[in-house]
């Protein structure tokens, strides 16, 4: 064979190696594709586990010191209650008083009216008028001595008393207190009185009525407050309720009444240089002064 001619055979075995070199480059492609992926996936979860175990540190610490608080706060309601109690210990029960003083305001007296104006009545005399009300079953009554003495002192004539239902009644005196100005009167029968309550039990800013006949506008009733206590009055005695509530000629007499339908006083002078500034003697001097009065007279206690 010549030499110049080479044979085909050697062209065959310089291609064979090079494609299985081709082959092998892209299959390591792959595995090296699939170990990074695999890598970033492990990195992405221990990434994830250590946010985790963060997280669940922070909500540790977060309930520790939400717990701390709490037994912050408690400790102080405990130590709040336990001041609130020493103080009812020391003034009463303060809900108590909240809630009489709060009933006062809104209490509703038209079921008291119907019940108390039944006791009251118009007094006349031959030179005045005025109002009283009965404190007992029997026929005792009070109102204001002024109201049954003529401008020189001198005692009245012809006393007697309209009731509610406009009936007229013959009354006959019983006795007086000047100082106190407090007159006691005695009719004949049974009737509804009046029950008179206890001064100490008085609240500054309860809400009263005051029934009476401003002038000649018989069982006329007016509303208002407990402005002050234990006022002292012209006769030097610390012993008048003052009220707001409308007091005018022919009030004198009359009852002042709380919300309980008692008797908290008798109405009795009223300042006229200004607006709502009447004057009501106590019911414990009422108390005082008829009892006095019924002692001199039978012996025994009317009240």
């Amino acid at each position: 064979m010549p030499s110049n001619i080479r044979p085909i055979v050697h062209q065959h075995v310089v291609l064979k190696p090079h494609h299985k070199w081709i082959l092998a480059g892209s299959g390591g492609i792959v595995i090296i594709f699939m170990i990074v992926i695999s890598v970033l996936t492990y990195a992405g979860f221990v990434k994830q586990e250590l946010n985790y175990d963060l997280l669940n540190k922070k909500l540790g610490d977060l309930q520790v010191e939400t717990q701390k608080n709490v037994n912050e706060l408690s400790s102080s309601l405990l130590e709040t209650r336990e001041g609130l109690n020493s103080l009812s210990s020391n003034f009463g029960d303060i809900s108590a008083e909240f809630s009489h003083l709060k009933a006062s305001v809104d209490a509703d007296f038209s079921d008291i009216i119907e019940d108390s104006v039944k006791a009251v009545v118009t007094i006349r005399t031959d030179v005045a008028q005025g109002t009283g009300f009965l404190i007992t079953a029997d026929g005792y009554m009070v109102t204001n001595a002024h109201v049954l003495a003529d401008s020189s002192g001198k005692l009245a004539t012809g006393i007697h008393a309209i009731n509610y239902e406009g009936e007229r009644i013959e009354l006959e005196f019983f006795g007086y207190v000047g100082a106190l100005d407090i007159a006691v009167l005695k009719a004949t029968g049974n009737y509804n009185y009046l029950e008179l309550g206890d001064s100490e039990d008085v609240q500054i800013g309860e809400r009263v009525i005051a029934i009476g006949n401003p002038l000649g506008l018989q069982f006329s009733v007016s509303q208002g407050i407990v402005s002050a206590v234990h006022r002292t009055g012209a006769n030097g005695y610390d012993a008048y309720i003052q009220t707001d509530a409308a007091l005018n000629p022919g009030n004198s007499g009359g009852p002042l009444i709380n919300k309980d339908g008692k008797v908290i006083g008798i109405n009795n002078f009223k300042i006229s240089q200004g607006e709502s500034l009447g004057f009501a003697l106590e019911a414990d001097y009422i108390r005082n002064t008829v009892n006095e009065i019924a002692m001199e007279e039978i012996g025994q206690n009317l009240v």
